[in-house]
């Protein structure tokens, strides 16, 4: 690459978002918008306050009195920002440049000790662009292999960075179905030894430690790593499709004492009263109307609608790193489905905080962290955008590089004028 248009790139990368901060150490009132809660609530001409603190103080139809900066919302809706529980933001810059990809604990097949997390890059110039679909929060999963490892919560804005790691870990990964590890018996037999080496280590630890114990199906730190899933203070997600597949893993779950979450899930539909019963999250793209693999052959477009309705805590992804900022779309096809509208805006907000025990998440709410955006319209709808987004109280450029280049290149220049490259506009719209 030219070495011109190279530092170009990397100009706009990295060196002209600025994000700022609560306007002088106030609080923030938006009123006048149509205000949907995520608890079942929706309030016209609504009040939200967010506080100094990065919670949410209050909502309702009150606007408080004191020095507050008052946001006028009126014919906007307001919500709280959305969530995509199935990304590789911050570990994924290129896709097909190698350097760029932390997101795979390479190596063996079991990397349960592997922590997305410490490959993070907070301020990976993907993160902005997925701002402008309303995502405030995200969950960074790991990649590759049998046991893929450990994922984190993200929120899409930090101190001095796009964003910033607020929990870690949030799951365990592993992978079920054909091909994992040869067989789906194999991978079965291989999850139970695992979990066999886990108990024994736990009670074995000195004379392991010393030599003096069998050898074991794993290494000391992914034992210990996956013994936090036992009893379910990690939840582990399943990378499964297929009906058979699902029920094996529930089966597993309550074999070995997991909390299980599902990710895929392109025949879930056919497992609903088992998945409700258990109240197991699924993780699944709305848009998905067509097999992709003999894994998937159920696959129905009303999935998420039919899994919904029957109870089952829905959660809804784009499965594209790059394209997060398109969950919004998930919700609205899920909508088309025959979900319930309350229910998509669930699945983009309450139950991916839920399946990642960020209780704090997810709603407008007292006490709540105070993510939220306002909106045009209806969020579901294509011609809504995002008119404001704050992340802990603090209003969040919607600028990206993205923007940057649609308003350098905007105004081209005369045919036959030579091209300026090492002139870059860093005045970047709010």
């Amino acid at each position: 690459m030219n070495h011109r248009l190279l530092r170009s790139a990397v100009v706009l990368a990295t060196a002209c978002f600025a994000l700022p901060a609560l306007a002088d150490g106030q609080g923030i009132v938006l009123k006048g918008g149509t205000v949907h809660t995520g608890t079942g609530t929706k309030i016209d001409n609504g009040v939200v306050v967010l506080g100094t603190d990065g919670k949410i103080l209050s909502v309702g139809t009150t606007v408080p009195t004191g020095a507050y900066k008052v946001v006028d919302c009126t014919g906007k809706v307001v919500t709280a920002g959305f969530v995509d529980y199935a990304t590789q933001l911050g570990v994924v810059e290129v896709s097909l440049e190698k350097s760029t990809r932390d997101g795979d604990g390479g190596g063996d097949d079991v990397r349960a000790a592997f922590r997305v997390s410490d490959g993070f890059n907070p301020n990976s110039a993907v993160i902005p662009i997925q701002r402008t679909g309303g995502i405030t929060s995200a969950v960074v999963a790991p990649s590759g292999g049998f046991v893929k490892g450990q994922s984190a919560w993200i929120d899409l804005h930090g101190p001095g960075a796009f964003a910033r790691v607020a929990k870690a870990p949030v799951a365990m990964h592993v992978g079920l179905g054909q091909g994992t590890m040869g067989s789906r018996g194999a991978t079965v037999l291989a999850l139970r030894e695992l979990y066999d080496d886990v108990a024994f280590y736990a009670k074995n630890r000195k004379k392991f430690d010393v030599g003096q114990s069998r050898k074991l199906a794993a290494s000391r730190l992914d034992l210990e790593a996956l013994s936090l899933t036992v009893g379910g203070t990690v939840p582990v997600v399943f990378h499964v499709d297929r009906a058979s597949d699902i029920r094996t893993a529930l089966q597993l779950a309550k074999e070995l004492n997991l909390r299980p979450i599902i990710h895929g899930g392109a025949e879930a539909w056919m497992v609903k009263g088992e998945l409700a019963a258990g109240k197991v999250p699924v993780v699944l793209d709305s848009m998905a109307n067509l097999p992709q693999s003999f894994d998937a052959l159920g696959t129905r477009e009303d999935n998420a609608a039919v899994l919904a309705a029957a109870g089952v805590p829905v959660v809804l992804s784009v499965f594209d790193t790059h394209n997060a900022r398109n969950v919004r779309q998930m919700a609205g096809n899920a909508v088309r489905g025959g979900m319930d509208w309350n229910a998509a805006l669930a699945a983009v907000t309450t139950n991916p905080a839920a399946a990642a025990g960020m209780a704090d998440y997810g709603t407008l709410e007292k006490g709540k962290i105070a993510n939220v955006v306002v909106w045009s319209g209806d969020p579901f709808e294509l011609s809504t955008h995002v008119d404001a987004m704050y992340i802990g109280s603090v209003e969040v450029s919607l600028a990206n590089r993205q923007s940057a280049l649609f308003k350098k290149y905007r105004k081209l220049p005369r045919r036959g004028a030579p091209a300026k490259y090492d002139e870059i506009d860093t005045d970047m719209p709010e």
